[in-house]
């Protein structure tokens, strides 16, 4: 037992080609998984007569309704579905549309091409600027060594996104790709914060920190971005979208959430594990509040100090899935750049004790989270996330006890 926990401990059991070995059979596994149910395939539905991306269905049929004039169908429940079942055949189960109609637009453009390529050029485009941005996070010497294309294409979480035809890519990118960016551009990556409002349950966290910081160019522009979205929602759509968009909103957090419509195997948070346990609404709630309020002040503490910047921006990036009632495990694609600055911070200064077998685990979970979760009842996800961050924040504070200790020095 004690050989296992140093082991584990000084993560040695991770050497260069194991790490290989094991990213190549899990890129293998999913990618045969996948190339299965695109074989058994009649080019739109699945062997289980399922659309070929799921939930990505609901997005195209959404796009439909922009295509007809009628964007505002796509939030009546009835109509989405029927609209499914026309495009599909009746044995489609119902995908909802559940998007602020900001991403009316998106879906809009993608409706104009056949199903099964809108498909391909959805998940092909956005998996091209996720791994753009996990490049342009590393140091050069990384990026030289080719082993993070390998991690970073065989993270299961790219193949649960690919399966549904999600659009974990896009936050993964819209996030990464701001925070690389926030100190050199922070215009810019107040635009890519603001365009993640199409998601804005994972935004909760972004305009504390930059209010903690200061980051005022930041906020102003994030913000600015969030209403040029409503009005060019607006004028393009007319009013009628943003009441139907709140309409169904009640819909969404009775049905999906609160009752579990999804499976609350599915859902990765710690409102799920609460009501998976068979504690109630309230309970589920209360919890949620509390591990939110305090990732809210583990940021801003984490923020106004002198930690290095990759693990405030990794501590950022896990904050943002865990604040949330809502996200799914397509969502851990946000873990990746999580990741690749925790990475690349320890291969420039060393890793601490039990980092590397943290970094390890939560790769490799959201292969199994879903399915252990629904067989056991016991989640994967959350632990792994507040792992992470837990280590994170011990790295942070013992840096800011070595400055301080320096600090005494010299005075």
């Amino acid at each position: 037992m004690a050989v296992l926990v140093d082991t584990i401990r000084s993560g040695s059991f991770l050497t260069r080609e194991r790490i290989r070995l094991w990213a190549l059979a899990a890129l293998a596994a999913s990618a045969l998984g996948l190339l299965f149910v695109i074989a058994t395939s009649d080019g739109l539905n699945d062997y289980q007569n399922r659309p070929l991306g799921t939930d990505f269905s609901n997005v195209y049929a959404a796009g439909t309704y922009v295509l007809d004039g009628h964007a505002a169908a796509a939030f009546d429940w009835p109509a989405q579905h029927a609209r499914e079942q026309a495009i599909f055949g009746e044995a489609t189960p119902f995908y909802g549309w559940h998007y602020p109609p900001f991403f009316l637009f998106i879906a809009g453009l993608l409706a104009l091409m056949p199903y099964a390529l809108s498909l391909a050029v959805w998940q092909g485009a956005t998996l091209a600027l996720y791994l753009l941005t996990i490049r342009a996070i590393l140091p050069p010497p990384l990026v030289r060594d080719r082993l993070w294309l390998l991690l970073a294409v065989a993270f299961p979480a790219v193949f649960v996104n690919i399966g549904h035809g999600h659009n974990g890519f896009l936050t993964a990118a819209l996030l990464g790709t701001a925070l690389v960016i926030l100190d050199r551009r922070p215009i810019v990556a107040g635009i890519l914060f603001g365009l993640i409002a199409y998601k804005p349950q994972f935004g909760v966290m972004i305009p504390l920190v930059l209010i903690a910081t200061g980051r005022w160019r930041t906020f102003v522009a994030a913000a600015a971005t969030v209403a040029a979205l409503g009005v060019a929602t607006l004028l393009a759509f007319g009013p009628e979208v943003w009441r139907a968009f709140f309409a169904s909103a009640h819909l969404t957090r009775e049905v999906v959430l609160e009752q579990g419509g999804t499976g609350w195997h599915k859902i990765q948070s710690v409102f799920s594990v609460v009501r998976m346990w068979g504690g109630g609404v309230p309970l589920a709630y209360a919890a949620q509040g509390i591990i939110t309020a305090m990732l809210a002040a583990a940021l801003v503490w984490l923020w106004r100090g002198t930690a290095s910047y990759p693990i405030k921006t990794a501590a950022l990036c896990i904050a943002a899935i865990l604040a949330t009632p809502y996200s799914l495990d397509y969502d851990f694609v946000v873990l990746a750049p999580a990741i690749a600055f925790l990475c690349a911070d320890g291969m420039t200064r060393g890793f601490a004790p039990y980092e590397k077998s943290a970094l390890a685990f939560l790769w490799f979970m959201p292969l199994v989270a879903r399915t252990v979760a629904e067989w056991t009842l016991i989640p994967l996800g959350v632990p792994a996330m507040l792992l992470v961050l837990l280590l994170a924040l011990r790295r942070a504070a013992n840096e800011t006890g070595l400055l301080r200790a320096r600090r005494m020095v010299l005075e």
